[in-house]
């Protein structure tokens, strides 16, 4: 089924289009959301205007759109589940289309703290992507989660040519420059690798932004054999690209 973009509450979308090329889209992909995302809309609200926040309700089946309608925030809903990397490109594709200058990726699951925004913001120049950076510890972190962390932080490093301590963290700023440069093609968790890989490799400069490390009371949909499968198949094709 084809993704729907409801656009009803707000008429005069089209016509601010000429302001978003200086603004920030904050995209937030949700799947299976709906306990999180009355308290994360209300707190959002504190940093973003409702016509520079987006979600993309990826398929949920737990009510998560009936929210979203009932908070009355712009939407893109599927049919179905696609996957994280789908939900992302939906709203990259209709960022670039009402000439936002930059996207900054929020997870629906507060793990990412609306109120760490304001970094962003004020590190955004159109060019560099910005990755909000865990300390990550194990007395917060658990084992698997930390080790996969951290090995595959230092391999993305090694093939960016740059430092990236948290390549896992979906709580970055991505110029639409670089997201139009760089063909994305994954649609599940390594989609966030594929995007430092293809980044690093266009030379797309890295910034970092201190966030707090969250994971009480969050659920993970993270299959740690089938896309550390994933990442291994991302490596292979840097290798021999």
């Amino acid at each position: 089924m084809a993704a729907v973009l409801f656009l009803a509450a707000f008429p005069l979308w089209e016509k601010m289009t000429a302001i978003n090329q200086y603004a920030i889209l904050v995209l937030v992909p949700a799947y299976n959301a709906a306990e999180h995302l009355g308290e994360l809309i209300t707190r959002l609200r504190r940093f973003v205007c409702d016509e520079h926040l987006l979600f993309v309700d990826d398929g949920s089946t737990d009510g998560s759109r009936d929210t979203l309608e009932k908070e009355g925030v712009r939407f893109i809903s599927f049919g179905h589940n696609r996957g994280k990397g789908a939900a992302l490109m939906a709203g990259f594709n209709y960022a670039i289309k009402k000439g936002y200058r930059s996207v900054l990726t929020v997870d629906a699951d507060l793990q990412h703290l609306p109120e760490e925004i304001p970094p962003f913001y004020a590190l955004d120049d159109g060019r560099r992507l910005i990755i909000g950076t865990r300390r990550m510890t194990l007395k917060i972190v658990p084992f698997d989660r930390w080790l996969t962390n951290n090995l595959t932080s230092l391999i993305i490093s090694v093939f960016s040519s740059q430092r990236i301590r948290d390549s896992q963290s979906g709580y970055r700023l991505i110029p639409t420059e670089v997201l139009r440069a760089i063909p994305l093609r994954t649609v599940r968790y390594d989609f966030e690798s594929e995007m430092l890989f293809k980044a690093g490799a266009v030379g797309c400069p890295v910034a970092e932004v201190p966030i707090s490390t969250v994971y009480a009371g969050s659920r993970s949909y993270i299959n740690p054999l089938v896309d550390t499968g994933r990442f291994i198949r991302q490596i292979w094709k840097r290798i021999w690209a």
